[in-house]
């Protein structure tokens, strides 16, 4: 559970989001690089509202806590993160025909158990409540909803 949450880490997930940017770039994908970077937005929303909230994270009178996090509890950024970053991802591929097969679909299929089993662990690790990595879920998914339609109006930006 820990290898599953360690992709959200805060410098991991500023790497995995400058170093595919770059990849996309090098490959002349300049578009889907500005829209992978883009996905770091996800970063300052669930910060400001975590703020906002202000939910105290799991206690360990309640929950048998395996990691400390940091911050408030809600929503849960590990799971936003996730949502947007690799949701964007298995679009892309989706999208992008120019890219071998193979590649692809591991990387969807990497994804989409990175974006599914996220939640999960970061309950089993004491990090969060489930609501917490509910409301990640849904403010991932409204996130990554927007980048897609704006991606699909095929705006100069």
């Amino acid at each position: 559970m820990k290898g599953i949450s360690w992709f959200g880490s805060t410098w991991v997930a500023v790497g995995i989001v400058l170093g595919a940017a770059i990849i996309f770039l090098l490959f002349k994908y300049k578009r889907e690089s500005l829209f992978i970077s883009l996905s770091s937005t996800i970063w300052i929303l669930t910060y400001v509202i975590k703020i906002i909230i202000n939910r105290p994270r799991p206690s360990a009178d309640f929950v048998n806590k395996l990691v400390d996090a940091q911050h408030q509890s809600f929503p849960s950024g590990h799971t936003s993160f996730y949502v947007v970053f690799f949701g964007l991802l298995v679009f892309l591929m989706l999208h992008l025909k120019g890219i071998i097969k193979p590649l692809r679909y591991s990387i969807i299929v990497f994804s989409l158990i990175l974006i599914f089993s996220v939640p999960f662990s970061r309950i089993y690790l004491g990090a969060h409540w489930f609501t917490d990595v509910a409301a990640g879920f849904i403010l991932g998914l409204l996130v990554l909803y927007i980048l897609i339609r704006i991606y699909l109006k095929k705006i100069k930006l």
